[in-house]
């Protein structure tokens, strides 16, 4: 699999091999990746004559001799480089040296992976195995072209798709090593997957050889999980923070830019705002402090989104987006957290948790809602440690063969319910109510009722969880079984029940919300049937918008948030016009007569 970047490196002397010129040895080349072997040819097309010179206005051509490096896993990401001449190698490289090739590429083919239409730090290495010359497209040039030649565009932008696929099958990139079930590890894990990383895992407990070879075992449990980096650096217990800024993962932001809109969540509908704003021309950030998707991006399948008859999942849905903003120019800062909104001025910023603050004429809240937390005895004793709030293949992985226990009624927890009854021996799912008709989609309850392994409990709730570290027994009241509570072996409970909307850093701004939190908009924002009427997702406060499940109102669908979405750019564009006739007297003129 490939990756990008350029670096050139100092030439080596014509009798010089490369081992003596500081250059790394060429290796054998490894079988490809298994899984996506059929579609090799998708993954590194050969490009003919007529499309490079197609490509040629977008680049500029470079030169590197043989045994030199092209780029090094972790350097600054240079976008595309398409080989005129010569022949290049492409190697995996691990945390822990571990270096395997993957694939030899020549003219008409290129090297890039999905995260260069940013500009992201380089996933692999690339050497030159003979001299050769290539055409260096940067990123911003990269996503120019992929508009601009839509037919080859496609073709570049699948292949850099694959390849991004192909090295988180392959497990490239840092190594985390702890025990499977901490805490810690799987929240690392979690914020890797969803970010479509590339990363391996090693479990202490399972795979001896590896920690004899790491020598780990005097080390004190306090330093687990570690994280080995690519670069030979070890973190000890990092939070996520911490290993994001070992993979170079944390956003910049030039200091002068005045960004059109800002969009604070990479939900739907977030995402969303950012396709159709980007495509539109706005200057556009997306800002959010874990992945994308929101709470969207947890479900393991959707079936009754637009378009998608055999359903797809939540990530593959967010991941599509993603990749669809990137390529109209979009800047996703994650993970980043927004602190506070400070809307008095203008332009409007946005605080971040690290201090900075980025200007913008325009805000879109797309935070979304996070499920609430139960009222239940010692449940915060238990959060990752046999407690979740998603049911993600990591989880799904510990319930394998188990019994688990999910709490809610809603289409999350059904989905959430479908996908572990894959995994697990068997799933009890609790509602407080009657049954699911007033909650859940039909297809998920008939999907539910064919399932031999879920059961549904009405009128039941968890009072109270035990256990010695890890969660161990639950006790249940349930409607049929009497008023007492009843004690059950439980070692994983899912937690789906409700969403409280994440609205706490908006007190700065004064944003107004209803009395559960939720942003209120349009009319309920301003009790005003005339003022600023086509405004109906502006907030109380001009240039500030909401949309999604932080919506006051909002239909808690996937599809309704990325209308919501579409819908507010038109909105924008009518707000940042206003801005521009207010600023200059003559425009206004011109475009309104007076």
């Amino acid at each position: 699999m490939e990756m990008t970047q350029a670096t050139s490196e100092g030439d080596a002397g014509p009798d010089m091999t490369n081992e003596q010129a500081g250059h790394e040895p060429v290796v054998e080349l490894e079988a490809p990746f298994s899984v996506l072997e059929s579609r090799r040819h998708q993954m590194f097309p050969t490009l003919t004559a007529a499309e490079i010179a197609r490509i040629r206005r977008f680049g500029e051509v470079k030169a590197w001799k043989a045994g030199e490096k092209l780029f090094s896993i972790g350097d600054t990401g240079r976008g595309m480089h398409v080989i005129l001449t010569g022949r290049t190698q492409i190697i995996h490289r691990d945390g822990l040296g571990n270096s395997v090739p993957i694939a030899d590429e020549g003219p008409g083919q290129f090297l890039a992976e999905v995260g260069q239409l940013s500009g992201k730090p380089a996933l692999v290495d690339a050497v030159a195995l003979e001299d050769v010359t290539i055409l260096v497209v940067p990123p911003d040039r990269l996503r120019a072209l992929l508009v601009a030649e839509a037919d080859l565009g496609e073709r570049i932008m699948r292949a850099l798709i694959l390849r991004r696929v192909g090295l988180i099958e392959r497990g490239s990139g840092p190594v985390l090593v702890g025990k499977g079930t901490q805490p810690l590890l799987l929240a690392l894990q979690a914020f890797l997957r969803r970010n479509g990383y590339p990363h391996k895992v090693i479990d202490i407990d399972v795979d001896h050889d590896a920690t004899a070879l790491l020598d780990v075992s005097k080390a004190p449990a306090s330093d687990f999980p570690m994280v080995i980096c690519p670069d030979g650096s070890v973190l000890r217990a990092p939070d996520e923070g911490q290993l994001a800024s070992c993979l170079g993962l944390v956003p910049e932001f030039h200091p002068n830019h005045i960004y059109d809109v800002i969009v604070v969540g990479a939900g739907p509908a977030g995402l969303a705002t950012a396709v159709y704003a980007a495509s539109e021309g706005l200057s556009v950030a997306v800002i959010d402090c874990r992945s994308p998707g929101g709470q969207a991006g947890a479900s393991a399948r959707i079936e009754n989104y637009l378009g998608f008859p055999t359903g797809i999942s939540g990530q593959a849905l967010a991941g599509r987006a993603f990749v669809q903003a990137l390529k109209f120019g979009a800047h996703l800062a994650i993970p980043l957290e927004a602190r506070a909104l400070h809307c008095g001025d203008n332009p409007i910023r946005i605080e971040l948790a690290d201090g900075r603050q980025i200007p913008t004429r325009s805000v879109v809240i797309a935070t979304g809602a996070q499920y609430r937390r139960a009222d239940i005895e010692s449940l915060e004793r238990y959060e990752g440690r046999g407690v979740y709030y998603w049911a993600s293949p990591v989880e799904a992985k510990l319930c394998k063969d188990e019994h688990a226990m999910l709490v809610g009624g809603g289409n999350s927890a059904g989905q959430a319910a479908v996908f572990l009854a894959s995994h697990a021996a068997e799933v009890h799912i609790l509602v407080r109510g009657e049954g699911l008709e007033a909650t859940m989609s039909r297809y998920l309850i008939d999907r539910l009722k064919s399932l031999p392994n879920v059961h549904l409990h009405t009128h039941a709730q968890i009072t109270a969880m035990e256990g010695e570290g890890w969660l161990s027994k639950v006790k249940v009241r349930e409607q049929a079984l009497g008023p007492e509570c009843v004690e059950t072996p439980m070692r994983h409970v899912f937690l789906f029940i409700g969403a409280a909307p994440n609205t706490d850093w908006l007190r700065a701004c004064n944003v107004q919300t209803d009395s559960k939190g939720f942003v209120l908009t349009g009319y309920d924002a301003r009790q005003s049937c005339t003022e600023r009427a086509d405004y109906t997702l502006e907030t109380s406060v001009p240039g500030v918008f909401a949309i999604g499940d932080v919506r006051s109102g909002s239909t808690k669908r996937v599809a309704a948030a990325v209308g919501e979405g579409a819908a507010v750019v038109a909105q924008i564009h009518r707000y940042l016009a206003s801005l521009t006739e207010q600023a200059d007297p003559v425009m206004k003129t011109v475009t309104t007569g007076v």
